[in-house]
């Protein structure tokens, strides 16, 4: 085990917020409003849950207890700065007082930047996740957020941040602020059910790959840890089941928990999966959950060397054979995927990087806040060496 220096070791630690968990907890939103005190909802979602009985259930039940919402649906897979700034256009026009954000992690990301920016003169860029650019946030004119995912993938219903593309730059921005952390999450198993069996797999790979770079990334963490170790094992029992029997509402809420627990655990660090992925998400609008899939095995082969610590402990927990658990760890990572038709390669999914992008890939992946916290520095050789590995 890792000795540290307790006498002089001092960190700093933040877990979330209250959770309602339960199927059809749908119905309780109502009663949700009133706990945080909003009046007036702005819900928002995005395009292709806009016309779901999700959302007019939703509606309905709100509608049912007396109470007006607002509604915007103009949120990309990968979602923009444009994106928000017509999101506070609704929410303002509408004097609503607080969101509800229905979905998966876009949904998620930018109804908690629309929150976050009710009340700013500054723009949206300004509060990027660098040095203590969210000082600049004022929180006054913040609103609150109720979440409600329908994905068991990206957690972002416990996150304290957005990622929104910058189109100018064509780069995901990390937004971050303590207060963009929703203050009351439901947990509502039967929002995942209809999640076509691609998009379940891809999701629950986003929040795999939250619990395994957590609990690789550097650092004493052991809450953080417990939380990605939990998280793994439930996902190892219960992906490919959500997957082939989408009906399966057992495998359906030990995903939902899983995808919490891991994005509560990745407060401890990501590494060089993210830092890809969101170069690579932001360039060619792929799906985030699937370049995390492609990528995780090579990046994961890129780090056994300074991880055999963890990799013995999950094979452990895992129960995996054999008598390397790095490679046992690989193997079971690989198996899995494959059960869950998960491409193999960036081209396979539809992603064909040009030998003349790499070098800007490999740039913009540096640059990404998420390769600090890799357990092997990265360079242009490391981050480059796994780009083409994934090609």
């Amino acid at each position: 085990m890792t000795e540290y220096d307790f006498a002089n070791l001092q960190t700093r630690w933040s877990f979330p917020t209250l959770v309602w968990f339960g199927a059809g907890r749908l119905s309780d939103l109502p009663g949700a409003l009133a706990e945080i005190g909003g009046k007036a909802p702005l819900i928002i979602t995005d395009r292709g849950l806009a016309a779901s009985s999700i959302i007019t259930g939703a509606q309905q039940t709100l509608k049912a207890a007396g109470i007006a919402s607002g509604f915007f649906c103009e949120v990309q897979p990968n979602p923009t700065g444009e994106n928000v700034v017509a999101g506070c256009e609704v929410l303002r026009k509408g004097g609503h007082d607080c969101v509800i954000a229905i979905g998966g992690g876009s949904a998620m990301d930018a109804a908690k930047a629309v929150a976050m920016m009710a009340g700013q003169t500054r723009p949206l860029l300004d509060f990027e996740d660098i040095g203590d650019n969210f000082r600049r946030v004022q929180t006054n004119g913040m609103l609150p957020v109720i979440a409600l995912p329908t994905t068991a993938g990206t957690g972002s219903e416990f996150g304290r941040s957005s990622v929104i593309t910058d189109t100018d730059s064509h780069r995901k921005v990390i937004i971050f602020h303590p207060k963009m952390l929703p203050e009351l999450v439901i947990l509502d198993p039967e929002l995942t059910v209809g999640l076509p069996p691609v998009l379940t797999a891809a999701t629950g790979m986003d929040a795999l790959s939250h619990a395994l770079e957590a609990l690789c990334a550097p650092g004493w963490h052991p809450m953080a840890d417990g939380l990605a170790l939990t998280a793994l094992k439930m996902i190892d029992g219960a992906l490919a089941s959500a997957y082939s029997e989408p009906g399966n509402l057992t495998a359906r809420s030990n995903m939902l928990v899983a995808s919490a627990m891991a994005c509560t655990a990745l407060q401890k660090g990501l590494g060089a999966v993210h830092a890809l992925a969101h170069p690579l998400g932001a360039r060619y609008d792929a799906h985030h959950g699937m370049l995390n899939a492609v990528l995780m095995p090579h990046v994961l082969r890129f780090n056994l060397p300074a991880v055999s610590e963890q990799m013995a402990t999950l094979a452990h927990e895992l129960r995996l054979k054999g008598s390397d658990p790095g490679a046992a760890v690989l193997s079971w990572l690989e198996t899995l995927q494959a059960r869950v038709d998960m491409p193999s390669s960036l081209s396979k999914m539809g992603v064909g990087v040009g030998e003349t992008e790499i070098p800007g890939l490999v740039a913009d992946a540096l640059r990404d806040p998420c390769a600090l916290g890799n357990p092997i520095p990265l360079n242009e050789a490391g981050v480059e060496q796994i780009l083409r590995a994934a090609l």
